[in-house]
């Protein structure tokens, strides 16, 4: 039942999209934001600040997932397959993912840099402003790769390893730390919490995107970037998948961006030309196959199995 799931809720969203109001990670983005401003009052202290972002954080938690944990538990036949497919449906937001980076490479295509910078601006948190054509292109490329593995890749793991409970508590982790995970003087020691269970969360995630990357693609080039470049890049689970995935589309990502505070040096991954607006849309592609490669997968392993142990399967 878990692989239906996942088969109907990615075509629900190929169909219908993320919904534009009252989506559930928007409400829980508000209380985040509430609770951050009321519990984060010593910002520059490591032992406090730790502690009263960790106690926001499963104060945030533990409730969902203990009503995820009571509805696996409870509810039964059509009623909680109806359930589970509108909650990952919820979380992979591949059809939302694709349309921000279309809406960047369009304008690019268009010769429009002024409306791709604002488009990038709506997905990157560095200054758009700044950045080249060129910046641009790389900038949402790398946001489709890294997203994909963060929203779409990530949350089909955690439902298929855990059910509603897993995905559910992924996604608030992964939004806790999109909102807290900033290493700045406000966020340093607050979100550390929530840092680093989100690397945690994904760390097999990432790394099993990576190599679906890496197997669509430029193989050979996307392994040796993966194993030659991820271990520079400051995040242990955006490096791999970054590093695989300009790798796989043959292009060079990273290096120096502009963000409000300064330039940040960044180490370059991949390798062949500069990103252009057909590299925001061939990492669209990756994230659109890859999807399709696991969902095969898991139809033949559930059509394998059931043909050894019949009934059991599923």
């Amino acid at each position: 039942m878990l692989v239906a799931v996942c088969c109907v809720a990615v075509l629900l969203d190929a169909l219908v999209g993320e919904p534009r109001r009252w989506h559930p990670l928007v409400g829980f983005g508000h209380a985040v934001a509430l609770i951050e401003r009321s519990l984060n009052r010593c910002p520059q202290k490591s032992g406090p600040s730790i502690v009263s972002g960790g106690l926001a954080a499963v104060l945030l938690m533990v409730p969902v997932v203990a009503l995820a944990l009571a509805a696996q538990a409870l509810l039964t036949g059509w009623v909680a397959l109806v359930v589970q497919v509108v909650v990952l449906w919820l979380a992979i937001a591949l059809r939302g993912l694709a349309e921000h980076g279309k809406a960047v490479s369009g304008a690019l295509l268009q010769g429009n840099g002024e409306q791709a910078r604002e488009a990038v601006g709506r997905i990157v948190s560095r200054d758009a402003g700044a950045l080249s054509d060129s910046g641009v292109a790389a900038a949402a490329a790398e946001s489709m790769l890294e997203n994909g593995a963060d929203a779409v890749f990530a949350s089909l793991f955690w439902f298929l390893v855990a059910g509603l409970p897993g995905v559910v508590l992924h996604r608030m982790v992964n939004t806790l730390d999109a909102m807290w995970g900033y290493r700045n003087e406000r966020y340093l020691y607050f979100g550390r919490f929530a840092a680093r269970l989100d690397d945690l969360m994904n760390w097999m995630p990432a790394r099993l995107t990576a190599l679906t990357y890496a197997l669509l693609g430029n193989t050979r080039l996307a392994m040796k970037c993966w194993f030659s470049q991820a271990k520079a890049w400051d995040s242990p689970n955006a490096g791999p998948v970054m590093a695989a995935g300009a790798g796989a589309l043959a292009v060079s990502l990273g290096g120096p961006a502009p963000y409000a505070s300064g330039i940040k040096q960044r180490p370059r991954l991949g390798c062949g030309p500069e990103a252009t607006a057909q590299t925001v849309e061939g990492a669209i592609a990756l994230v659109q196959r890859g999807v399709g490669l696991w969902l095969i997968l898991l139809v033949v392993l559930v059509l394998s199995l059931s043909s050894l142990w019949p009934g059991g399967a599923g």
